[in-house]
């Protein structure tokens, strides 16, 4: 496992890559900012980059353009150099689960692991003070691995107050908790509605996944119906399903997903929310 440094052993390792992995969320880039600011020597030799699986919010991208500007670093995109359909169908059209990651070890750990390649690195981690999850980290030997926010004591409030007074807080956060594809399986029921409402032709694509037909190849036949279909993003029913659930609970407390409504700002609103349990947490190498 990677092993775990402090920020005064990092300022003075010049032989080591430092590497910060952001995901569009307000964590990662909140570090970031973070490091430009309170350890700037260290920022100047930190690479940063993004895991971009291609099915990411067209906000994301956008948050990461004004991130990149504000840095005055290129932030490098990693990819697996296929589209998710394509690892789809090597998984025999088995839609990614909270138990079957597969999205996240091929589209995210496998791209950032080809990138940093056997060289010894420090990687930095968005990890706050006041939480209680550890997020990815790789099992390689030549990797170490820091946690500027535990190790200066920054909690949640401080992670907006960084983000306000800078580039913003990512406007998916309006509909959104977590960063990550756009079909992630962790979507409360809630964000399955957003998405609907907020972009319908990516949940058109999302409800599409849903029903495609499994394959088998038969030495006869060549290839031919697996029967049953790679099941749904969520145990609890389709999205159609969920969506259903989250506008009827919607009636019921006299509540309007909009904007207009909010009797607060919509950033004042996600401060104040709970984070989301440590097991339902987006894939970790997203949330960070």
């Amino acid at each position: 496992m990677a092993k775990k440094t402090t920020m005064q052993t990092v300022q003075g390792d010049t032989q080591s890559r430092h590497v910060l992995g952001l995901s569009g969320g307000k964590d990662s880039a909140a570090l970031a900012i973070y490091i430009k600011s309170r350890y700037p020597d260290i920022h100047q030799r930190v690479e940063y980059f993004f895991s971009d699986t291609g099915a990411e919010l067209k906000e994301v991208y956008d948050f990461l353009d004004k991130l990149e500007a504000y840095l005055g670093k290129e932030i490098a995109r990693l990819s697996s150099g296929k589209p998710f359909e394509h690892w789809l169908k090597v998984q025999n059209q088995y839609l990614p689960s909270a138990k079957q990651r597969w999205c996240t070890r091929v589209m995210k750990i496998k791209p950032f692991e080809e990138f940093i390649g056997d060289d010894p690195v420090i990687t930095y981690i968005g990890i706050r003070a006041d939480e209680n999850r550890e997020g990815y980290i790789s099992h390689k030997a030549t990797i170490k691995a820091v946690f500027p926010f535990i190790y200066d004591g920054l909690v949640r409030d401080d992670i907006f107050n960084i983000l306000e007074d800078s580039v913003g807080i990512p406007e998916y956060y309006k509909w959104r908790s977590r960063s990550g594809c756009y079909f992630c399986f962790f979507q409360r029921q809630d964000e399955w509605l957003g998405l609907k409402r907020n972009h319908p032709e990516l949940f058109e694509k999302a409800k599409a996944f849903e029903q495609q037909v499994r394959k088998k190849y038969d030495w006869k036949d060549g290839e031919v119906d697996a029967g049953g279909h790679g099941y749904t993003w969520s145990s609890q029913g389709t999205v159609d399903e969920l969506v259903a659930k989250a506008e009827k609970r919607e009636k019921e407390r006299g509540i309007v997903a909009s904007t207009e409504t909010l009797p607060e700002r919509w950033q004042d609103i996600l401060r104040v929310a709970e984070d989301d349990d440590p097991e339902d947490q987006a894939c970790l190498i997203c949330s960070l």
